[in-house]
């Protein structure tokens, strides 16, 4: 049997732990077909990203048809878009489908390296989000585009209306940056679910944020609510913090296949 197909639009770590091998690898984990968009290449390990190269329009355009002309999805993932040009290539074609969406809004890698220019931020506000089932800012990527600095729990409310003002359905704020509990709000602007898990000791947790896109897009895919998709992410990307590892002279990557050792 075909198992649901889920497509990554994102950028390559060549390190292995974020961008669109950390999607693949979760999607595999989660038990759906991943397939790729390679929005831009970067050279990047455990240190951090040492250069990025971005794939012309044509290339994004032409992939993407490529999968969902043929083979279909039924949910989408967006990452690294790097440019003005390309997050708004990618949302015209998101425009286009009937998949549910998750905006992974990624402005800076795990290492605080650029990964979005500034010229493009009012693209995503404009065209990129509003094509979004859920969005999934953290709270770097939610003052960068809001102008909404979270200090606090509470302040997490005023980030969710901000960033639900663009246009997604759904936004999930991650609090993963606050002190206390990892805990994260997803709210349409009327229904709240709070997601919290235990804060693990471990360094090693580059690709977090592609993994927990990834595994609601899955979620989606699979045919769960958002609510349902995002908690069963939740619980599948803190499993792989806590099995995190060791991998070069920096932070390492989260386990994408935990559940298997």
């Amino acid at each position: 049997m075909t198992p649901p197909r889920v497509l990554t639009v994102a950028g390559s770590d060549s390190g292995g732990g974020a961008g669109i091998q950390a999607d693949l690898k979760t999607m595999l984990a989660l038990g759906v077909h991943g397939m790729s968009v390679v929005t831009a290449v970067t050279a990047q390990n455990s240190l951090g990203v040492q250069g990025a190269w971005e794939l012309p329009t044509d290339a994004v355009r032409a992939q993407f048809r490529s999968v969902v002309d043929d083979i279909g999805v039924q949910a989408v993932k967006t990452g690294m878009l790097a440019s003005a040009e390309l997050v708004e290539t990618v949302a015209e074609l998101l425009a286009g489908t009937d998949a549910p969406v998750v905006v992974d809004p990624v402005g800076v890698s795990k290492h605080g390296d650029a990964l979005l220019a500034a010229s493009a931020l009012e693209s995503v506000r404009t065209k990129l989000l509003p094509t979004a089932t859920v969005a999934t800012p953290n709270l770097d990527e939610v003052a960068q585009l809001t102008g909404v600095r979270v200090e606090t729990e509470t302040d997490l409310r005023r980030a969710a209306d901000a960033v639900l003002g663009h246009g997604p359905h759904w936004a999930l704020i991650k609090g993963g940056h606050l002190a206390g509990d990892a805990v994260d709000l997803l709210t349409d602007g009327t229904d709240e679910h709070w997601l919290r898990a235990p804060r693990h000791d471990n360094r090693h947790t580059h690709g977090t944020g592609c993994t927990l896109a990834s595994a609601i897009a899955a979620g989606l895919a699979k045919g769960l609510s958002v609510p349902e998709a995002a908690r069963t992410a939740k619980e599948y990307v803190t499993g792989a913090i806590v099995a995190g590892f060791a991998l070069g002279g920096g932070i390492g990557p989260v386990d994408h296949g935990w559940r298997f050792r």
